[in-house]
């Protein structure tokens, strides 16, 4: 397996885009992601495309990702589709690495895209319900805020996390993506202003989940020599894990915990050597649970985190510096690639207003999709070093 290299990213503002398609929405990323590597398009050898819910939502099954490809002028070469719950586009980013570092290519898009508005709410939600076992969880009628409410009352029971500590998450999220041109909501909301909005599922507000959203994010991934024609800092790729769920008795870490483990391992890193993580804050509480699960801290270490201040982008380990699912918004099979594209921006210095300084060396993302026996289906998890 030799090194790969993220070479161009692009991503659209993620939001509610009725007029859009999902060809509509994926085309500017895509281009954006090209022009930023400097490569010529025709030097695509293979496309990995991400999407969870268009075949129920915009009746397009089987061949989305040539339709989406077709739309942005990219034929001809292999179009692979890739469906895995809201790590969608992370899969496909696992696949286009996999097939550069094994020589199967020399340069490989990822692309990931989803269109959740429909002009009906209900069927929007009722389409993220199908991301768990229809027979068993679906009959319960159970939606994601749900669960992971019960989850967290029972965290905050064991360790003392506190509502508020809750809402800080939330309010440091909703400031940071205050500066993200890209992002969904774009106004700073107080701790105050996140306990007293609308309670979703006890001890989870409103203003603590991540809205619905359309976007599309795109990546390329190539090989050092291409990285380093770019003119910009080379950003390797350390690691990319995909890891699914095991209910066998045999694993006492949760998905999250294990499969980060084994991205740590593979990149030659610990948890202690990351400097800026994008994670999977579907609803943000989930975010100081993620701390403990990804090695950020101690058991019932995450409030302090928090408190302290150690997560927004001026603290001693930034996270979710793009304003996360919970005010970047979360377009599904985008979210992934998104993610990737905040944390290659922050390893270069371009992310503006929110730009950690100085620009860190090990960035992670972390990126969940779906629920099987009340543990999440799929985390894929990846580690960037800069070079």
């Amino acid at each position: 397996m030799r090194d790969t290299y993220v070479l161009g990213v692009g991503m659209s503002n993620f939001g509610k885009h009725l007029d859009k398609s999902l060809k509509d929405l994926a085309y500017d990323p895509i281009w954006d992601a090209i022009r930023d590597s400097k490569i010529d398009p025709h030097d695509i050898d293979i496309a990995f495309v991400g999407n969870a819910y268009g075949g129920v939502l915009q009746g397009q099954e089987s061949v989305r990702g040539q339709v989406i490809m077709r739309e942005a002028g990219i034929t001809g070469i292999p179009i692979i589709n890739v469906e895995n719950a809201c790590a969608s586009g992370s899969t496909a980013f696992y696949l286009a690495h996999r097939a550069v570092a094994a020589g199967q290519a020399e340069l490989a898009l990822a692309v990931g895209v989803e269109k959740l508005f429909c002009g009906d709410t209900p069927t929007s939600l009722k389409a993220l319900s199908t991301s768990t076992d229809v027979g068993i969880e679906g009959q319960m009628g159970m939606l994601f805020a749900g669960i992971y409410a019960m989850r967290f009352r029972s965290y905050m029971a064991k360790y003392g996390v506190t509502r508020e500590q809750l809402a800080k998450v939330a309010a440091k999220n909703h400031f940071h993506g205050s500066l993200n041109p890209h992002s969904q909501y774009r106004k700073p909301y107080s701790v105050e202003e996140i306990l007293e909005s609308r309670t979703i599922a006890d001890p989870i507000t409103l203003l603590m989940t991540c809205p619905l959203g359309d976007g599309a994010a795109a990546l390329l991934v190539g090989t050092k020599e291409m990285a380093e024609r770019m003119g910009k800092r080379p950003i390797k790729v350390g690691s990319s894990m995909l890891g699914s769920f095991d209910i066998s008795g045999r694993e006492e870490l949760s998905i999250a915990a294990r499969t980060s483990r084994k991205a740590y391992a593979e990149a030659g890193v610990t948890a202690k050597d990351i400097q800026v993580a994008e994670i999977h804050d579907a609803v943000a509480p989930i975010e100081l649970y993620l701390y403990e699960e990804l090695g950020f801290c101690e058991p019932g270490g995450s409030g302090r985190m928090i408190d302290d201040g150690a997560t927004r982008y001026d603290g001693k380990l930034p996270v979710n510096t793009s304003g996360g699912l919970t005010a970047k918004g979360h377009p599904a099979g985008a979210t992934g690639i998104a993610q990737l594209a905040e944390v290659t921006w922050q390893m270069r210095g371009e992310a503006g207003g929110r730009q950690i300084s100085p620009p860190p060396n090990v960035g992670m993302t972390e990126n969940g999709g779906g629920n099987m026996a009340g543990e999440t289906a799929v985390v894929a998890v990846n580690i960037l070093k800069g070079e």
